[in-house]
């Protein structure tokens, strides 16, 4: 019988985050609405508030200063 190892998917920092995670912080750093992000990217606001919850869990921030100043860090 052979056994098979998954490694656990992390569940905070950089290696957490999904893509798309990524993608909506990178345009925190710009002075723009969540609304302007959401239609930057073709999705709507309501999913934009969901992937940043989640990024913010990840991340373990609680503010879009937070999160900007954390992903500045980490070469996001």
């Amino acid at each position: 019988m052979t056994s098979h190892y998954f490694a656990p998917t992390p569940t905070t920092g950089v290696a957490a985050l999904t893509n798309r995670e990524r993608v909506v912080l990178a345009h925190l750093r710009e002075d723009i609405t969540l609304q302007d992000i959401a239609e930057r990217l073709w999705v709507t606001r309501n999913t934009v508030k969901s992937q940043l919850r989640s990024a913010y869990r990840k991340m373990g921030v609680s503010t879009r200063a937070d999160a900007v100043a954390w992903a500045r860090a980490h070469g996001i």
